[in-house]
């Protein structure tokens, strides 16, 4: 029976080599065509690669946790319909490279084995040489100074223990170190081993701690941080939240308030949707808006082009359908790449506010806290109130505090005062 390759497809122009992180199919199982064979990981995103025939899996070449370069080999499939794999058998996540080359493997195991805690040290012990000869005397003594006679060294006739050898070793014991102490020093040292396991880190994980890396070495951090009454968004999120999934088809969440408030500070305010390039500003004129999604296995952020251009509907289904393939592992490079400004979310986790870090090359990023009731003072009376604290990471390199602080006050009176129709 024909065999079909199975190739490291290239999931973008900039992307040269991907890691396998798991074979969805073993050695010997069926597979349908353009069902998913394998997991791929790459210094831009994480992704599911299908199959580009139907068949039984005849070879894996490459081992999990191993990688090659775009267009290496990496498995054969038995298959009636076998084809070699070509641009239209590959993801469509981007332009094949003109000239392909494969990448030496490197003959690394698919997984580092587990680092073995150090062993303890056995037990000392000691034995009995025999009866110990003594008179009662050295006895009375050796109990008197709670000596063990078995560890006196005795100099009478076949080796008997005198008056004499007890006191000297009462002696020696008073300036030597305590056998105690050493034994429970041994002890606690044995008590405090430490376990561990060492993995290496993912492409994408690599990425994330070059990217931030960089941006803290690069940029100048400021973080300014605003509380937010969202009583007025709270009450519409919760009045409108099922007729919104029944009549729309999707899920409403409060990211596109915060989103749509962030856009109308960012018309006003274009320095926070610009980057910086040598000693030039490079102001950008249109709002690619990126929202960070935390998965099991890292942070992405897939960008939502055009986002000033998308009504709130438009711009919640945009969102929500980037969210699930991320999940899914299902985004193209295209998908995480051009974005101006950054929305980050860790008040879904129970965070009362964040620092986030700017992501390269944008100069700017907004942290939106948890949001809960809490006591404001309103003109001199106390009220319960749904509060959130919204923070922002701003380069100082091009952005002054006053400015940075006025398009804080723009997203707040947004929110505040919020007026946009949902189903507009």
């Amino acid at each position: 029976m024909p065999t079909a390759d199975v190739l490291m497809p290239q999931m973008g122009e900039s992307i040269t080599e991907g890691t396998i992180t798991k074979w969805l199919k073993k050695v010997g199982e069926q597979v349908g065509k353009d069902e998913p064979l394998f997991e791929i990981s790459t210094d831009k995103v994480d992704a599911e690669i299908p199959s580009p025939v139907a068949g039984k899996v005849a070879k894996i070449l490459v081992p999990e946790g191993q990688t090659v370069g775009i267009q290496t080999l990496v498995a054969q499939i038995e298959s009636s319909e076998a084809v070699q794999p070509s641009a239209s058998n590959l993801p469509k996540a981007g332009k094949p490279a003109a000239a392909p080359t494969t990448r030496p493997v490197a003959a690394d195991p698919a997984a580092p084995p587990r680092a073995k805690p150090p062993q303890p040290e056995p037990e000392e012990s000691t034995e009995e040489a025999g009866r110990i000869r003594s008179s009662p005397l050295v006895r009375r003594l050796a109990k008197e100074h709670d000596v063990d006679l078995t560890q006196v060294e005795g100099t009478g006739p076949g080796g008997r223990i005198t008056k004499e050898d007890l006191l000297a070793h009462v002696e020696r014991q008073k300036t030597a170190p305590s056998q105690a102490p050493a034994d429970s020093a041994r002890a606690s040292a044995r008590e405090h081993v430490t376990r561990e396991e060492v993995v290496p880190m993912t492409p994408m994980r690599k990425k994330i701690a070059e990217r931030m890396v960089l941006s803290r070495r690069t940029a100048a951090h400021v973080t300014t941080v605003f509380q937010v009454d969202l009583t007025k968004v709270v009450g519409i999120y919760k009045r409108e939240k099922d007729r919104f999934e029944r009549q729309e088809n999707t899920k409403l969440s409060y990211t596109p308030f915060f989103v749509r408030a962030v856009i109308d500070g960012l018309k006003r305010f274009p320095i926070l949707n610009a980057s910086v390039s040598g000693e030039n500003i490079v102001y950008k004129k249109d709002i690619h808006m990126g929202i960070a999604v935390a998965l099991d296995w890292g942070l992405i952020v897939p960008v939502i082009p055009h986002a000033d251009e998308k009504n709130f509907l438009g711009f919640t289904r945009a969102m929500n359908d980037l969210a699930e393939r991320a999940r899914l592992k299902k985004l193209s490079v295209s998908d995480v790449e051009g974005g101006t400004f950054t929305i980050t979310n860790p008040g879904a986790f129970g965070s009362l506010f964040a620092t986030p870090i700017i992501n390269p090359p944008q100069v700017g990023i907004v942290g939106v806290g948890g949001v809960y009731k809490a006591p404001v003072v309103i003109e001199d009376a106390i009220a319960i109130r749904s509060v959130v604290h919204l923070s922002l990471s701003y380069d100082h390199r091009v952005i002054d505090g006053a400015v940075a602080d006025q398009f804080m006050a723009v997203v707040k009176r947004y929110l505040e005062q919020w007026e946009e129709d949902l189903f507009a």
